[in-house]
Order: C-alpha cells, then structure tokens, then sequence
C-alpha cells in the first residue's frame, strides 16, 4: 500500500435535468444581457441575482476525498521449457531471477509477481497462455508490466497485430530478457516420412531431412548413421537442406526401433534434436493356413470356424471323406468334387504355407512318405504344425508312425482313456504365453471353472513343454520347438465342447488363437522375451519367462550412454515389470544378460527441441509495440525503474515498469457552497436593492 492522502474539488450536482437547466441559464443570461444593452437602471442588481438563481439550481459542492494508494503488481515470466535447460541457460534464468527478485523488492510501491511456465506436452512454449492466466488475476489499473526470462522460443506469441499484442500483454510494457547467446547456430535431424508399419518381407522408406539452423551454410556433406535395434550402424554422406531416404527391411514381426543421428556441426548449441527415433512395427501379410481333416466329427467346424474369422487368415481347408482303399463301386467323378492337389500342396508350395493343420487325420495312403517327410522338413526349417488327435492316433494308421514322428513331442501308448475331467494348466503353462492367465483356469490347488472333457489320448512322457494336462497330470497339450520349427500336439478331440457350453464351456477360441499364434512365432506370445516401450514420459520394461526364479537384474543404458543396473519386480506368474522415468528422448536399451530389447522415446515436447537458437524473433514484435525491451542477459541483467505511463519504458541497461497510481477512497467530505438559505437571502435582498434601486 501507498500513503494516504487528501485530494479536494468542486463539483456541480444540478437540481434539475441538464438539459432545462442549460434553458433557464440561457433565459437568464439573455435577459441580463439585454437589460445591459438598453443600459438600464439596476441591470447588474438583476444580473446579480440571476447568477445566485443559477449557482444555486447548479448545486456547487465542494467534495474531499481520502485516498490509499495501491502497489503497482508486475509479473515476472520464468521459461523452465526443454530448450531453457540447453547448455547454461537454466544457470542464467536462476540467477537473473534472484537479481531481479531483489531490485523489485527495492522499489517504491511495487509487488512483483513470479510465473513459471512449465512443459505444456507436445505444444511448444506456452509463455503468452501463463501470462493471460496471471493477468486474469490482476486490475488493470494496477499492472505495471511483465519481465520474461527465455530464451525466445515462443509458440504462442500475438504476432505482429497491434489489437493482439495489447491484449495479450495486458496493454503495458512487455520485456523479453533473452538467455543464450545471439548468432547461435544449430543442426537438427528431420523426419518427413515415417510409416507406422511395414510388411514382413518387404521394405518401407523413411523419409528424412538434415537441417542447418543459422550461420553461413558451408555446403560440405553431413555423415549420417543408421542403426536398427542396436546393431551395426551404418553411415551415409548427406546434403544438409536435402530429403534422403532410408530403405527399412522388415524382416520380422513386431517392433523395430531405427535411430538416425547426424553428426555434430561445429560450434551448435546443442546435440538433442541430432537424433531422431523412428518405430514400424512389422506385420504378416495374409497368414496362409492349410488345414486339413480326417473324417468329419462334431468338432470340425470349429477350427474353420475359428479361422475364418480372423480376416488375416487365408485358409485352405481340405477334408478327407473316404480312404482310397473303400471300395464300393462309386465312380471317382462321385467321389469329390476336386481332386485332392496333393503334390501341389505338399511339394510345390508347402513352405508358402505359414501354418499347417491336422484335425484327426488318419493316414490311409492319401498322403506318400515322401510328402510326409516333406512336412517333418518344413518343421525343421521354421515351418509351424499343430495336431488335434482322437483315437485314430493309436492305430497303425497313426501319423505318428510316419516320418512325421520325428518332430513329434510324444508317442502315443495305444491307450485311449474315456472318462470325465476337467483339464488343468500345468506349473509351466501358468507362465507360459499359450496358457497364462486363461479365464477360469486353476489357480494353485484351486479346480478350474470351465466344462469336463470326456476322452483324451494316453502318450509317452512328452519332450517338449506340457501346458496343460488331465488326470493324474497326463500330458493334454504340449508346445515343442524342433530345429527352427514349432509343433504344438492336442491329445483330445473334444476342444469344441467348449464352443458349445457345455458343462460351462471354456475358453476355446482364446486358447486355440494362442496356439496358433505362438506357432507362427507372434512376438506377443514367445516365451522368453524381454521388451520396452514408453507411455508418456514412463519407461516401461517387461520381462517374460518360462524360467522358474526371482528375474534377474536388468542393465538399462540410456540414450546418452548413462548405465544403470534395476530390478525388475514381479507382476504375476512368468512376468516382470519395471517403470522409470524416460527423462532423455532416443533409444533406450535394456539387456537381462541374455536378451536385448530397445525402447523409443520420442520428444516429450518436439516443437521445443525443433529449434534451440536463442532467438527474439517470435515475440520481439511483442515488445517492441507494448514499448517494451529485448535485451540479452549474457550483456548484464538490466536495473529496474519505474516510469509514468506516458515516459519511455526501455533505455540502455534498464526497464521500466509502469507507475500507475491507483487507489481505493477511504473518506468523502462534502460541503455545499450554496446551500438553500443562503441562496435565499441573496436572492431576496439582490432583489429588493433593485427595487428600490429602480423606483428612485
């Protein structure tokens, strides 16, 4: 608060409406000024008292106000943006800061107000929006003017309009004190074009741009290194201001992570927006199924039921309805409606094929050995094979007792076991990704809740992984890996009950997917994996395993080099997950000594790295129109002084603030200079002075 003082005036309050009062003046005046005319005796007595007429309907009072002063408030704008913390800004902000705290605490009748403008997500610098919120807080008439600390990269700056400059700097003098250095140069990496994803066995390109910011370009080339999912890099030569493009191979499913870096350009204020991280997640193109089915049963339809609707599946299904050897008589014309293409599917394009079905196929001669063995081989060279057997896989005509034996994981024992159970995920299946957290699976002890089966096929201790199992824990479903293949073996005919809800039903369709899916080697279900991805500003690693133990530890490497060791905690059966705060945008690695995963955090504010030249010009218009100063504080931080309103507000090293002079009236006095008698006297006596004046 300012001191209190007395200020007096005289004011006109009229006893009747302006405009006839104006009237009876204009009457009166004339009157007198035509007895004055004709020079009449007593005209300055009757002009006398036209004038006390007048003064008294005009009301004179003589009115004294107490007024207290009011503090002028300035407002004190701190950038603490990702741009502010490059190089030695963050120290230069802190400590102009501090200085201009303390002047504005040594001057006379002010309030300074301070106002940090934080990280607004993706939407640059939001310096202009943090000021309007402060001033909606403050009277007008008491603004005195903003002082910013930044470094100029503003994204929400009024332009060049003078109506929005003023009311986006509240109509008074608006100082940009600038952090960096001027001239600053900076080189940036660009993506122009990035496809989110790719198909597997195709390439994608990514487009990108090598930019040079400020200085003299010298035209020199820019080496440019590649590296995809931390391995080898490779260098290119580039012309900065030029679009190159980057040919991607996707060579699998699921993410890839390509880092791009430019070299450092000489003297650049900062190496941040040198790289620049890129994601594609790959994906197949129409998995391509075969399935092929003995003789028709109750649960037929539900593997072509099930495949069909996923419209990522092209099927080809065939079903055997007559061994050859049954011979009645039928013309072959009768027996089918095409023939069997069976060198065409199991020689020709077999490996076009990325999964391979049997639903209880029994082996009569339809198929040779040699197509047999071509199946066993397309196993053992990555190829995927599920079986779903019933009591056709005991007999002579087992496929087990062909060349497609050998990547079986269990034989059968000639035994086909009928009576109701209810299958159970095994220790192994609960943290396996085919079988983990099914719905209404067992838990422990616990008894699953979905439906009895009534038959399943007695086999050999398997050798591959058992995920879930029947009485007595005799294996029902076993997953195996044979050469660079997969086979997954279903020892019961009677999944399909399940479709049906019998009994409660079960998960079927989610357990079937899984199966397939993992066959085709999804990355989502393999069970040794380890993998990163960010959420906002959270780094998040996960940790999968079969592997019975707590997880072990994790070295994270982040996108500076900085190395770390954590422990990932566990998050259910198989599971680990650890969260950190993705601080620094790049690439992000973690290894758990035997895996490697890469994560890609992008920038949490990408137009605030686009550019990090300290530079005045987004809102030096600002300033200058609200007669406002850009001033560099590498110069000096500048003195304070306040100023009246119609003064300059900017000189060499100092800024002025506005002294307002508002105040709030404490006391009115008021005292009428012609009250009702006295006008009344004077009246009375003006006019009989100029009766008698008159009568002589």
């Amino acid at each position: 608060m300012q001191g209190t003082r007395a200020l007096a005036a005289v004011v006109f309050d009229p006893l009747l409406p302006l405009p006839l009062f104006a009237l009876l003046a204009a009457l009166a005046a004339a009157a007198v000024g035509l007895a004055l005319w004709r020079r009449a005796r007593g005209a300055w007595l009757r002009g006398f008292v036209a004038l006390v007429l007048v003064l008294a309907l005009a009301n004179p009072r003589l009115v004294q106000e107490t007024r207290q002063g009011l503090t002028d408030i300035a407002v004190l704008l701190v950038d603490e943006t990702a741009s502010q913390r490059v190089g030695a800004r963050a120290a230069e902000t802190a400590v102009a800061r501090r200085e201009l705290e303390a002047r504005a605490r040594g001057l006379e009748a002010l309030e300074l107000r301070t106002v940090t403008v934080p990280e607004t997500g993706s939407a640059g610098t939001r310096l202009f929006e943090a000021l309007a919120r402060a001033l909606a807080e403050i009277p007008r008439g008491r603004f005195a003017g903003t002082l910013a600390l930044t470094d100029g990269q503003i994204h929400d700056a009024p332009g060049d309009d003078p109506a929005a400059i003023a009311e986006a700097t509240g109509g008074a003098p608006f100082h940009l004190l600038l952090t960096g250095r001027p001239g600053e140069t900076d080189r940036r990496v660009r993506v122009l074009q990035a496809p989110p994803f790719g198909i597997v066995g195709r390439s994608v390109e990514v487009r990108v741009a090598v930019e040079d910011l400020g200085g003299a370009p010298d035209g020199r080339p820019v080496m440019l290194t590649e590296r995809r999912d931390g391995a080898a890099p490779r260098r290119t030569p580039v012309t900065p201001g030029r679009e190159h493009v980057i040919a991607v191979p996707i060579e699998r499913a699921g993410r890839s992570v390509i880092e791009i870096e430019a070299e450092e350009r000489p003297g650049e204020v900062s190496l941040i927006n040198n790289r620049v991280v890129v994601e594609i997640n790959g994906v197949r193109d129409r998995l391509r199924v075969l399935l092929v089915s003995g003789e028709p049963h109750a649960g037929q339809r539900t593997w072509r039921r099930l495949l069909k609707a996923d419209p990522n599946v092209d099927l080809v299904h065939f079903t055997i309805l007559r061994p050859p050897e049954k011979d009645d008589l039928t013309p072959l014309s009768e027996l089918a409606l095409i023939a069997f293409p069976v060198r065409e599917l199991f020689q020709v394009k077999l490996r076009e094929f990325d999964l391979i079905i049997f639903d209880r196929f029994t082996n009569r001669g339809i198929l040779p050995p040699v197509y047999l063995r071509n199946i066993a081989d397309y196993v053992r060279a990555g190829g995927a094979l599920l079986m779903s057997v019933g009591p056709e896989f005991v007999g002579p005509a087992s496929l087990y007792n062909t060349a497609l034996g050998q990547v079986l994981p269990a034989s059968p024992t000639g035994r086909v076991v009928e009576m109701p159970y209810r299958a159970r995920v095994t220790a192994l299946g609960e943290r396996h990704p085919i079988t983990a957290a099914l719905p209404g699976a067992n838990m422990g002890e616990a008894e699953p809740a979905w439906g009895r089966w009534y038959r399943r096929i007695e086999a050999t201790p398997p050798r591959g992984q058992v995920l879930m199992s029947g009485p007595g824990e005799e294996p029902l479903l076993i997953a195996d890996r044979v050469g660079e293949g997969r086979v997954a073996l279903l020892l019961t005919d009677q999944i399909w009950l399940w479709s049906r809800n019998h009994d409660g039903g079960g998960p079927q369709g989610e357990i079937l997917r899984r199966v397939a899916h993992w066959l085709m080697k999804e990355p989502d279900l393999e069970e040794e994996d380890l993998r990163v991805h960010v959420e906002g500003e959270r780094l998040i690693v996960e940790r999968r395993s079969i592997a019975e133990g707590p997880p072990p530890e994790l070295t994270l490497t982040s996108p500076t080099g900085a190395v770390s060791i954590h422990r990932a905690e566990p998050a259910g059966p198989g599971r680990a997950i650890l969260e950190l705060p993705a601080a620094e945008p790049g690439v992000w690695r973690v290894s758990d000594g035997t895996r490697f995963a890469f994560g890609a955090a992008g920038a949490a504010n990408p137009l605030e790295i686009a550019d990090l030249r300290a530079s005045a010009e987004p809102a030096g218009a600002a300033a200058a129109r609200s007669g406002g100063a850009v001033l560099w504080l590498a110069e000096g931080v500048p003195e304070l002084r306040r100023v009246l309103p119609e003064r300059s507000s900017r000189g060499q090293g100092w800024v002025g603030l506005r002294r307002n002079r508002d105040h709030v009236v404490t006391g009115v006095a008021d005292l009428p200079l012609m009250p009702p008698w006295a006008a009344l006297l004077l009246v009375l006596g003006g006019a009989i002075w100029a009766w008698r004046r008159e009568g002589r």
